[in-house]
């Protein structure tokens, strides 16, 4: 009976104290809604107060997968199992964050809790984290939103104040998991589609590709085939140098009746396409009189508009050499933890138009906080004397071009410990946002005709008048180009002039600036500020996620990273040519996939149907594995070409097709996608002069595991019946194998990188490998080696060196766990017996914040992280 009151009390309390549970995107965020909201205890794995439950997720928690009939293992990828496009997805959850789940799930099923709050971030990936989590927990509650586009804790509060409903956030969630579900069904069918078909003669070919992805590296292969068929053309200018009585100035010659030509993009109206044409001009104006006519006018410049976060990774590419990616990752830090600037993942460039009096506080604190922006801050608040320059404007106030979030400002918050990167994107994120609010800057621009026995030359200056929005900059008024001073009817003397040889120059290669700017148009490269905004919502990607495509093409090994460019390997260009040979427009025309990035910004809008969409996905995702599945011939057609250097067996020329590098002479061949890497022409030229090339990297087993191996050409015997009279066959070199028949090896010759930490005696470079001289053939008497490359880390014999002599190498940063495929850095280092392991950086101590509990003493010494055996991958 006593049980029975206890229980019935408990439900009694249940329903008088009912709470509300808040999903935050990550633990900080959870935390930054606890501070805000204050009276919470902390448990080991959430917050609680009288009114709510506070507990976050760790990004992503659950990923979407085909029912388990419908999931093909790896190693199976064959068209028999194509395609792929299940009735309805189920949810697995990610393994490394699992425990994180059952938290969420065990909150979700608290008998008090009677309604939850989605806090993670405020877009479309936030809202698909919350909904994949409450449709695994199958939750009942009532379900609110939280919609903040700054963590400040006044931001937080207000949002509390205005929690938005359910239903209105509907459109948003169709969108997310249609952009989820389009996603795997291109990705999956795609991928296995095209590695099926690259692995038809036998082999592990993985071949990646994606709905966003493949489209986004056509736009770089597409520039890279323009430089490499892109012919130089000779042409000239003719240049003269003029006396006037106040000095000496230069003009061009130029064609007055020159108009432009779409057809003949390198047309310019002071190029000469003909050297003759060029010396006559120079002949008739050399020491002659010009007469001379000019007109200034005014011209007014305006700042720029406020960053998203594309033009913010944009300007800090080209200003800093930040990657997008690197960019992002600096913004949100400044946003979710230094909570300065307002949301990032944005691709609004106006605020709205509520925000008048916000803005007149954030410009009045930045004032105050920072002292190097206090005169920029004064001078907006005090404008013209009678109104400060805060006011309503089209440009910068505008609902109508604001969707979820709007242009990133910084906020009411002081600036504290940023590092050297945040602080430069900080900066420039502030300049930004204080010069939107100054007036123009105004200029007096002058154009002057020199005109010298008929012939025109032309002269242009520009006189920096009115600094405007330029004096955020450290512009004052003063002369950019100024002219020296013409009188009226004053007549000039030709003093010297010359003709200049110069040649037309292919376009430049991408940078992850222009590249982003190519993906915000779809692929059409517009200069127009204001129409590559209009073209945004037909962009490849979203502002959140151009970062990670990017980072994606790097990590298969599409594109390579040389400075600022970006290079597309030989990889990309197989792919865009069998892509381009199956007939899928899809996913090498960018316009196209453009298009379905804006049905989803429709759907959003709830303007388009998901179900209609799915339908169009599906098709698209058919019509790709048709493609591949039913093309009989093992020749792709495309641009191939020719090596350089010549057959190492007859001297004839080596070709290129689809899957080989063949002489059509003797029989010569070798495959171009040697262990399912693809040779870049470098590569194979290299090894047909050398015989050998390596060590390599990204081969990948029949199962699909990554190695490294030494590339040769080995001479074929005369009796061998599989290579008839091909002279030479394609072989890994994976160094010797230690096995009972393995040979002595004979270093004579060859150079000592340092003394072996077992045994004193020598360690050489062998093959994949650095091994003792004790450590060959059947009569060895020591066990010392380590490989060339560890974990995808190329160990060079500098660090070799290193490691021999002072008991570890530099810091390397490209490890990859074989485990999980992340990667990492550390030393390897050698312990007291010789061995080789991991030793890694030593971690800073965390640093104490106001409010924290049990943090380490900044003073402590932080923990030696233990040594682990390093393994060499082969």
């Amino acid at each position: 009976m006593a049980t029975s009151t206890k229980s019935s009390s408990k439900k009694n309390l249940v329903a008088e104290h009912p709470k509300a549970l808040i999903i935050a995107e990550k633990p900080s965020v959870a935390n930054d809604i606890a501070k805000a909201l204050g009276g919470f205890t902390k448990h080991d794995e959430y917050f609680e107060n009288e009114a709510f439950l506070i507990s976050s997720a760790v990004g992503h928690l659950l990923e979407i997968a085909a029912p388990e009939e419908y999931e093909v293992k790896r190693g199976k990828w064959s068209f028999v199992n194509l395609p792929v496009i299940p009735p309805h997805f189920d949810l697995r959850p990610i393994a490394k964050t699992e425990s994180r789940l059952k938290v969420l799930q065990k909150l979700i099923k608290r008998k008090d809790v009677n309604r939850i709050i989605n806090a993670c971030d405020a877009g479309r990936e936030g809202e698909l984290i919350f909904r994949l989590i409450t449709q695994h927990a199958k939750a009942q509650q009532k379900i609110e939103r939280l919609w903040l586009q700054s963590m400040t804790p006044a931001a937080i509060r207000e949002g509390f104040n205005k929690l938005r409903s359910d239903d209105e956030l509907i459109p948003l969630a169709d969108a997310a998991r249609c952009r989820s579900e389009a996603d795997w069904l291109v990705g999956i069918n795609g991928t296995r589609a095209m590695t099926a078909f690259n692995s038809k003669s036998g082999g592990f070919f993985l071949t990646t590709v994606g709905r966003v992805q493949t489209p986004t590296l056509s736009i770089v292969v597409q520039r890279e085939e323009q430089i490499r068929k892109f012919v130089s053309k000779d042409y000239w200018e003719v240049r003269a140098e003029f006396i006037a009585a106040a000095g000496i100035y230069e003009g061009r010659w130029i064609n007055p009746d020159f108009k432009k030509d779409p057809a003949d993009p390198d047309a310019r109206e002071n190029r000469l396409w003909s050297e003759a044409a060029a010396k006559s001009i120079v002949a008739a104006c050399r020491g002659k009189k010009g007469s001379v006519s000019e007109e200034s006018k005014p011209a007014t410049q305006l700042a720029p508009q406020l960053f998203d976060l594309t033009s913010l990774q944009r300007e800090a590419n080209a200003r800093f050499g930040f990657s997008a990616k690197n960019t992002l990752g600096l913004a949100q830090a400044l946003y979710e933890r230094h909570k300065v600037l307002t949301y990032p993942r944005t691709d609004a460039r106006a605020l709205p138009e509520d925000y008048l009096e916000t803005v007149h506080k954030t410009i009045e604190q930045l004032g105050e906080h920072v002292p190097e922006y206090r005169q920029f801050s004064t001078a907006i608040l005090k404008g013209d004397g009678k109104k400060s320059w805060i006011k309503p404007n089209k440009r910068i106030f505008d609902n109508s071009k604001i969707s979820d979030h709007f242009a990133i400002i910084p906020t009411l918050e002081a600036p504290k410990n940023l590092s050297e990167p945040e602080q430069k994107l900080y900066d420039l994120v502030v300049r930004r946002f204080l010069a939107v609010f100054y007036p123009a800057a105004e200029y007096r621009v002058t154009t002057r005709i020199t005109e010298v026995s008929g012939h025109q030359f032309k002269t242009e200056g520009r006189v920096l008048v009115e600094p405007g929005w330029l004096t955020v900059y450290g512009k004052s008024s003063q002369a950019d180009d100024e002219l020296v001073p013409v009188q009226k009817n004053e007549s000039v003397q030709n003093e010297t002039v010359e003709l200049v040889a110069l040649k037309t120059k292919p376009p430049a290669r991408y940078s992850e600036a222009t590249l982003l700017s190519a993906m915000e148009s779809a692929g059409k490269w517009v200069d127009d500020e204001e129409m590559r905004e209009a073209m945004a919502e037909k962009g490849l990607g979203t502002p959140a996620t151009r970062a990670a495509i990017i980072e994606g093409l790097l990590a298969e090994k599409y594109i390579v990273r040389e400075a600022r460019e970006l290079i597309p390997t030989a990889k990309a260009f197989q792919l865009m040519t069998l892509l381009r040979g199956l007939d899928v427009a899809e996913l090498t025309q960018p316009d196209l996939t453009g298009t379905w990035e804006h049905k989803l910004a429709l759907i959003e809008e709830g303007k388009l149907d998901r179900n209609t969409f799915m339908q169009e996905i599906a098709q698209m995702t058919q019509k790709i594995v048709k493609r591949a599945k039913e093309f009989n011939s093992d020749t792709i057609p495309g641009d191939y070409a020719t090596l350089k250097t010549p057959c190492p067996h007859c001297g004839k020329s080596v070709k290129e097709n689809y899957r080989r590098f063949a002489c059509d002479s003797c029989g010569f061949t070798i495959s171009k996608t040697p262990g399912g890497r693809a040779f870049e022409y470098e590569e194979v030229e290299s090894l047909l002069k050398e015989k050998t090339i390596g060590p390599l990297q990204g081969f990948r087993s029949k199962m699909g595991r990554p190695f490294a191996a030494i590339i040769r050409l080995t001479e074929i015997p005369l009796d061998d019946a599989d290579y008839p009279n091909a002279g030479f066959k394609l072989e890994f070199d994976f160094g010797n194998s230690g096995g009972e028949d393995e040979e002595t090896v004979d270093f004579t010759g060859r150079e000592a990188l340092g003394v072996c930490p077992k045994c004193s005696g020598a360690i050489y470079e062998d093959g994949m490998r650095y091994v003792c001289e004790h450590n060959t053939g059947p009569a060895k008497t020591c066990d010392f080696k380590t490989g060339k490359v560890v974990l995808q880390q190329e160990v060079s014999a500098e660090q070799i060196k290193k490691l021999l002599k002072q008991g570890k190498t530099d810091l390397l940063t490209n490890f990859k766990s074989n485990r999980t495929g992340r990667g990492f850095k550390a030393y390897l280092a050698l312990d007291p017996k010789g061995k080789i392991g991991f030793e890694f950086e030593a971690k800073a101590p965390a640093k104490k914040r106001a409010g924290d509990k049990n943090e380490t003493d900044s003073g402590s010494k932080p923990k030696r992280a233990s040594r682990s055996k390093a393994k060499s991958e082969e």
